[in-house]
């Protein structure tokens, strides 16, 4: 069930709203940047996502096949979310559980999760291990 909630960067600058379908998993990647950033998306389909403010206030950062683009705040350092252009959805906002202010921990504590093998480009199959994303 789709439901629209609002998030922001740690800094407030970027501002957006998402429409998300919190019973549906979740996403950890264990891929070189979201180890390294600790991303944590849940999936906004095209049309499901707004950005509301500081669009001139983002980085992006593109790498490898450069079709994803990576969006960072540029005060605070905060990926709020990317675009995928390379899914089998289509284009899609990865959306960071982490900027969402209405997902306490307890809410977060329940949100399925489903763990992708991005570093060996298995995006089927779950990492052996997964325990620290």
């Amino acid at each position: 069930m789709l439901k629209t909630y609002r998030g922001s960067c740690h800094c407030g600058a970027i501002q957006f709203e998402a429409e998300l379908d919190l019973t549906q998993s979740t996403y950890r990647c264990n891929c070189s940047i979201c180890r390294r950033t600790r991303f944590w998306p849940a999936v906004a389909r095209e049309g499901g996502f707004r950005l509301l403010a500081g669009e001139g206030e983002l980085t992006q950062y593109l790498f490898n096949t450069r079709k994803n683009q990576h969006y960072f705040c540029r005060h605070c350092g905060v990926r709020a979310f990317g675009i995928g252009t390379e899914t089998p959805i289509g284009k899609m906002y990865g959306v960071n559980l982490g900027c969402i202010d209405e997902l306490d921990d307890e809410a977060l504590s329940r949100l399925s999760i489903t763990y992708v093998d991005g570093r060996a480009d298995r995006w089927g199959s779950a990492p052996a291990f997964c325990s620290h994303l």
